[in-house]
């Protein structure tokens, strides 16, 4: 809506321009404009119009590149009221305007705003790696060495049968707040992880009271850091390092289990079956060591997720603070050749009780190519989600239970 609005606005401003077009061929005496126009200042007051018109229809249609083409509008705009500024000036109110939205547009899809380093991680990653990994496809054989209920989930899921991915890529939309009294924040956002190493690319797009916030995570062999900010400009969590490593690494298991679940099979997960339905997973990266228990349905359905291990970000937006992390699923369809849980929350426990602090409805999961997604196919492929009936999967007794004596203790 607001995007509408200002394209509206900026219509008005460019064929205000029109005016010194008239002036300058004589097409008709225009008291408002005093200042004389020669002729070929009318093709300059015409042109910069146009360009101006050029940035209302990339605003519409290529978003990501209204920042340039707003850019050259502004400054041909602004060049020729300088040359009648006795009677154009307050034209100069709508290139302010126009000014605060390029440069809101070059940070949050320019070179240097965090969709562009989303997109650079994802390139770099994928840079001549494998879309299938040469482990093959996966086999009754792979899935035996499992805890039963994780091989229920797996064949319940349709990975039998189908070639390990090397990655894969996801899009979804929900809310999100920054806890459990903040207000809720829509998004949209997508991802793209890679296994072999394991890497994991990010990137939301929030709104809240209008005003746009960007967010990315990544996750690579080295390091892992998360980074929002507000209009795409101002930073207001920039965090990283190897304690906020080893937290994302717990994300970097919840990926695998709910949107690839083949990639379960990584000989760095071990497992302990705890009873029938839930299994204590360790999975260790590098030096990073982490545990999360995972609860099924008698169906085979993953039903929940959680761990220890990942602390909650303070409203510092620095801190790390303990808290019991899980992720409940639910409304399983399928997705390409596999059948995904298509909606979920984030959760943490604090002493007042659990809190969501983010909803999610999951729209895709392919496991190639391993890119970013465009925004028109983003925008396209949501509005014409159809696909099955979603399976609701009912889970008996709690919801989530302690991992047994040997697992670590609730912080």
């Amino acid at each position: 809506m607001a995007r509408i609005a200002f394209a509206v606005v900026l219509s008005a401003h460019a064929l205000l321009h029109a005016l010194g077009v008239v002036k300058g061929l004589g097409l008709a005496p225009l008291e408002a404009l005093r200042t004389p126009i020669t002729r070929a200042m009318a093709g300059a007051w015409g042109l910069a119009g146009v360009v101006l018109m050029a940035g209302v229809v990339a605003l519409l249609a290529w978003p990501r590149w209204f920042w340039l083409v707003g850019a050259v509008g502004l400054v041909s705009s602004q060049l020729v009221l300088a040359t009648a500024w006795q009677d154009a000036r307050f034209g100069t109110l709508g290139n302010a305007l126009l000014a605060v939205a390029v440069v809101y547009g070059g940070a949050a899809w320019g070179p240097f705003g965090l969709r562009a380093a989303y997109e650079g991680l994802v390139r770099e990653a994928g840079a001549g790696g494998p879309q299938v990994s040469s482990a093959g496809v996966v086999t009754e054989t792979d899935v035996a060495a499992l805890p039963a209920p994780v091989q229920r989930y797996l064949r319940f899921a349709g990975v039998v049968g189908r070639p390990r991915p090397a990655g894969f890529r996801a899009r979804m939309t929900g809310r999100i707040r920054s806890g459990a009294t903040a207000p809720w924040m829509p998004f949209e956002a997508e991802q793209v992880n890679f296994f072999s190493p394991p890497r994991r690319f990010f990137w939301m797009k929030a709104s809240r009271g209008g005003v746009p916030v960007d967010g990315l995570h990544a996750y690579t062999e080295a390091d892992a850091s998360m980074r929002v900010r507000v209009l795409s400009v101002l930073p207001v969590v920039d965090v990283g390092g190897a304690d906020f490593m080893r937290t994302e690494t717990v994300t970097l298991l919840n990926d695998m289990a709910v949107f690839s679940p083949a990639a379960l099979l990584d000989p760095k997960v071990r497992w302990r079956a705890l009873d029938s339905t839930r299994v204590e997973a360790t999975f260790t990266n590098g030096p990073h060591e982490i545990r999360s228990v995972l609860v099924f349905a008698a169906s085979g359905a993953l039903v929940d997720f959680w761990s220890d291990d990942r602390p909650a970000l303070d409203e510092d937006g620095k801190t790390l603070v303990p808290r019991r992390w899980s992720t409940p699923l639910r409304e399983y369809r399928p997705m390409g050749a596999l059948r995904l849980a298509s909606r979920g929350e984030a959760r943490y426990a604090a002493p007042t009780g659990d809190a969501a602090y983010l909803e999610l409805e999951v729209h895709e999961v392919a496991s190639e190519p391993l890119v970013p997604f465009s925004t028109h196919e983003a925008t396209d492929r949501r509005d014409a989600d159809t696909g099955p009936d979603p399976v609701e999967v009912v889970v008996t007794g709690p919801r989530r239970a302690e991992p047994g004596s040997s697992a670590r203790p609730r912080r």
